[in-house]
Parts: structure tokens; sequence; C-alpha cells
């Protein structure tokens, strides 16, 4: 092997790091300081600095603590069980009502919060002790919950995307207003499949007595305007400032945060120790995620300064498979990815190099990166590292088998397959609303 090819070698290097045990954030860093000591021998000490550097003073990156802060302040709110309450008193006389009323929460929940493991965890707690009421098979309760909870990915305030966008050079804004479309079409792929596996399958999903959900329609719908009208608010102001253009998305994410305050002391869960425990986790979320976020800035940069873009490029433009091909290896090597890492690492290692490909092959970056993230949520529930599932492996009752929750999330990944192929064929579905609005 040339010299040239010399920077592939980090890769491998790094998946023997992470199976030997040692964090995802230090294996980066460790790899980038050999490779670059190699390679630029002691210019790669002012190098690093710069690359860390321009990762702080990166603006939009502040948008990271406020979102996370947000979501976490409303995990505490009480949100979650007055939209299940609300939403279920329509769906559950339906088969697979409950489920149907969960995916709908989780997708309000996270176009509130922005992070993935807060709202699974917030709908699992409501909805699991429901769903095993009524006897809903155990494999359909761990997939909805898991799948529905990862839609945090995707539908904005996304922090994968506020991520995304600095690694990739592109406008957030325009990320986050892309993601609206392709995010309600998971959320409606589930819904599909919910009701109409319930509906082959009367004993799956069963719906709950009509005597159970009577009550005045006029209460109804007042329960409905109490519990839903808050964190739509809250939506409108954070994904409303965006789109009507009167905030950039770090402004949005501090608007967000003092939603999140009000609306959890409109609820009244706003206390000291609330708000001490919620800066505290925001804290150490935050941490961690900047840690791998410098990581991966430095091993991209080493990558890139040693010509591995270069080489990457020259290979896979030689491949016989046209510039579909090497789009469908881009989004495998996601897939792939997410069995081992988490998705911070494989947005940071892999989209500098794909990002200047993609844009030579003549694709439009915001609909790659629509696909790329959309393929980072199946990260979230394949095994082994499977983040969602072992989020809610700490909520279910013991007698909810491990095995139950891997068989409950297979349709689910399949499902957003489907929806990725969708988005792929019909590109308008992520890029007709910005393209409308964007410019207003």
């Amino acid at each position: 092997m040339g010299s040239e090819y010399l920077p592939l070698l980090m890769f491998p290097c790094m998946l023997i790091t992470i199976f030997a045990g040692y964090p995802v954030a230090f294996s980066l860093m460790g790899i980038a300081f050999l490779f670059g000591i190699v390679g630029f021998e002691g210019g790669i000490f002012p190098m690093l600095i710069r690359r860390v550097y321009n990762m702080a003073e990166n603006y939009v990156l502040a948008a990271v603590p406020l979102f996370v802060f947000m979501g976490t302040l409303l995990e505490r709110s009480g949100i979650a069980q007055k939209l299940f309450n609300a939403i279920s008193i329509w769906t559950g006389r339906l088969r697979g009502g409950l489920a149907m009323a969960t995916v709908i929460m989780c997708t309000i929940i996270a176009a509130c919060t922005g992070i993935i493991g807060a709202s699974e965890v917030m709908v699992g707690v409501m909805a699991i002790p429901a769903m095993l009421k009524r006897n809903y098979r155990h494999s359909l309760i761990c997939g909805t919950i898991c799948a529905g909870g990862s839609l945090g990915t995707l539908i904005p305030p996304s922090v994968v995307t506020v991520v995304y966008g600095p690694a990739a050079g592109l406008s957030v804004g325009r990320l986050l207003i892309a993601s609206i479309f392709p995010g309600l079409l998971l959320s409606l792929l589930y819904l599909f499949y919910i009701g109409i596996r319930s509906y082959l399958s009367p004993t799956l999903a069963p719906p709950v007595p009509v005597e159970e959900l009577r009550m005045p329609l006029k209460e109804k719908i007042s329960m409905t305007s109490t519990a839903l009208l808050p964190p739509l608010l809250l939506i409108f102001a954070v994904m409303g400032s965006i789109i009507f253009g009167l905030a950039a998305p770090t402004e949005a994410a501090a608007l967000g945060a003092f939603g999140a305050l009000v609306l959890t002391a409109l609820y009244r869960q706003l206390t000291l120790t609330s708000l001490k425990e919620t800066v505290i986790t925001t804290l150490k979320i935050t941490s961690m995620m900047m840690l791998i976020l410098t990581g991966g800035y430095m091993f991209s940069g080493v990558f890139l300064g040693m010509g591995g873009g270069e080489v990457t490029e020259k290979i896979l433009m030689g491949l016989p498979f046209g510039k579909f091909g090497i789009l469908v290896i881009f989004l495998l090597i996601a897939f792939v990815s997410g069995f081992f890492l988490d998705w911070a690492s494989i947005l940071l290692v892999f989209i500098p190099i794909f990002s200047p490909i993609i844009v030579k092959l003549g694709f439009d970056p915001i609909w790659f990166g629509i696909l790329f993230i959309m393929m980072i949520q199946t990260s979230y529930l394949t095994p082994p590292l499977a983040p969602a599932i072992f989020y809610l492996k700490s909520i279910v009752p013991p007698n909810v088998t491990m095995r139950e929750m891997f068989y409950g999330v297979i349709p689910y990944v399949v499902l957003q397959i489907i929806g990725i192929a969708l988005v792929a064929s019909i590109p308008g579905i992520a890029l007709w609303l910005p393209s409308k609005i964007i410019g207003w």
C-alpha cells in the first residue's frame, strides 16, 4: 500500500480501539494525533488546536445545549401524561389505538425536545402500563416506543441536524425545514403499519372498551385543547421563528428553552430541585457530545489533511456503479456504522469526506443530508449498539425480554428503509418546503 493510502488505515484503527473498550471520543483524538505525527510531524499540534478552536467558535453549535436543556426540562413538566390521555381518548377505540396514540405523542414530543432519550423514556413511562393493561403484544409495544422515540433524530428541532449543518457546511435552518415532511412521513408509515397489522391480527393490540372512554364531546375537546395547545405553541415558537425568518436556529433554541421554562411553570412542575437537575443533566449530555465532536473534528481534519478525501474520491469514482451506486454506498456505510458507532461519530467522521463528493456528483446536499440523517435514525434500533432498546430496557417490566425488544424493532427498521427509499426517489418530499419558504 502506498503512502497515499495511509489515511484509510485510520478507520480500521478506530474500530479496533472502540472494540478494545476505549471511549469513542478518546479513540478519535488518539488516532488523529498518532496519524497526524506521521503525516505532519511537529505541525500536527497547531493544526489540531486550530480544528478545536474552529469548532468552539462555531455559533450554531450553541443551539445544542439549549435544545438539550429544553428537552430535559420538558421531561419533568408532566406534558407526556396529559398528551397521552388526550390522544388516547380519540384513538383508544381502534385496534392498535394506544400504539397509534404513542406514535402521535412521540411525534409531538420530538418536535418539542430535539433529543431522543428524553422523549422515549418520557413516552414509555406513560404508554407501557396502558398497553400492557390491554394485553398488547410485547414486541409491538417495544417496537412502537423505540421507533417513535427515535423520531427525534429527524423531526425538528433535532440536535443531530444542528450538528450536521456545520459539519457539512450547510444552512441549519434549511436542513431543519427540509426534515419536517420526511419526519412526518415516517410517523405516518408507523401509523399505517400499526393499523394494518392490528386489523389483520385482532389479538395483537385490542381496543380499549368503549365504556372506559365515554365522556361528553365538550369535555373531550376541552381536554384535548388543554393538552395540545401548550406544546403546539412551543413548537411554533421554535420552528415558526425559523421558518418565517424571525430567528436563527440558535436564537430559536434560546426561545424554545425559555418556552420550556414557562410551560413547566404552568404545569406547576418548576422547582429549584428540578431546575438544578435539568442544568446538571444538560451539562453532562452537552459535555459528552462536545467531547465527541472535538474528536470527530480532529479525526476528519487529519484524514482530509493527509489526502484521504482525494484517495476516497478516486476509489469511488473508479467503481462501476455510477453516481447513484455511490450514493447507496454512502448510505450503507452509515447504516453499517450504526451497528457500532454513535450518531455523532458517524456524522463527524464521514460527512466531511462524503459532502464534497456528493456535490461533485451533482446531488443536492440538503437532500443527501436528510437521507443520511434518516439512515442515522436506524442506528438507534439496530443491534448491538441500539441505544433505543437500552433506553427502553430501563423502564420496561422484567417479564419483557430483550428478544421481544429486538424482534419488535425489526418491522420499524424496514419502515425506515422504505421511508428513505421514498425520499430518495421523490426528492421533493425534503426539498419542496425549503424551496417555498427560504427567501421569504
